[in-house]
């Protein structure tokens, strides 16, 4: 099996646009409303691609973690920040990924001690919301 982190000596792209397109698709699938390529797109699109590129194929697909792993630290990050935008995306793609809303909701309180209690509770606000809409809302 070829290794998907090497170039392909023809088209070094390649490998990269399929890397973003493949990690995308496992992130984001199902996700609604405007994805920020969207909306980067909305305005460069090279730029826009360029960020993908880096962001989605260069970051996001690296399998030096588990892509839950990945996606629990997002929520993390996201919840200190209060970015609640950010995060009902990144609760949708670790959801998509393989996390469980239990172990989502642990992180939220997790950050408490870092972020602070109005941030853990934005970030629980966004996750109920994201868990009803996917119908998995109340939590057993």
């Amino acid at each position: 099996m070829a290794d998907t982190n090497l170039p392909n000596k023809n088209n070094p792209d390649k490998n990269l646009a399929d890397k973003t397109k493949e990690t995308a698709a496992l992130y984001f699938k199902g996700v609604e409303g405007e994805k920020p390529f969207e909306l980067w797109r909305a305005f460069d699109r090279d730029l826009a691609r360029d960020m993908s590129l880096y962001i989605t194929g260069t970051i996001y697909s690296r399998n030096k973690i588990p892509h839950t792993t990945r996606q629990l630290v997002t929520v993390a990050v996201l919840t200190v920040l209060d970015k609640p935008d950010e995060l009902k995306l990144h609760i949708e793609a670790a959801l998509n990924v393989g996390c469980n809303p239990r172990e989502i909701s642990e992180v939220m309180f997790q950050t408490s001690v870092y972020g602070g209690v109005p941030a853990m509770n934005t970030g629980l606000k966004v996750l109920k919301s994201a868990l009803e809409q996917k119908g998995l809302w109340p939590l057993d």
